[in-house]
């Protein structure tokens, strides 16, 4: 019995410090902006990452109007809020974010195809 006990490994994470170091400090600095698709031609346009110090409501609302589109804020468990809007306004909705100041061109990352 003594034998197996021996041979057993131990837990270690060889992982570990590089979860501590990351420990998603860095994804709070981008703001994401991925596309999901439907069904068909159809697709859904996710943000998330925003601050929580912005009015998500006001964003969809300018959002909406400059790109003719439906959206929403959803509010997700592991995310916190994000806007979804139709069709794919992935490059809509990075030029408008950095153009209205809201963020910079470096804080943007685009996901997707």
């Amino acid at each position: 019995m003594s034998e197996l006990n021996s041979q057993v490994p131990s837990t270690f994470d060889p992982f570990a410090d590089a979860n501590a170091e990351d420990s998603g400090a860095g994804t709070k600095d981008y703001v994401h902006i991925r596309i999901q698709q439907r069904n068909g031609r159809k697709s859904l346009t996710t943000v998330q990452g925003l601050k929580k110090e912005f009015s998500y409501s006001k964003i969809l609302k300018d959002l909406k109007k400059e790109f003719c589109c439906n959206g929403t804020v959803v509010q997700d468990p592991d995310l916190g809020q994000v806007i979804q809007l139709q069709g794919d306004q992935r490059k809509n909705v990075s030029t408008f974010l950095v153009q209205a100041g809201i963020l910079k061109k470096d804080q943007i990352k685009i996901h997707g195809f």
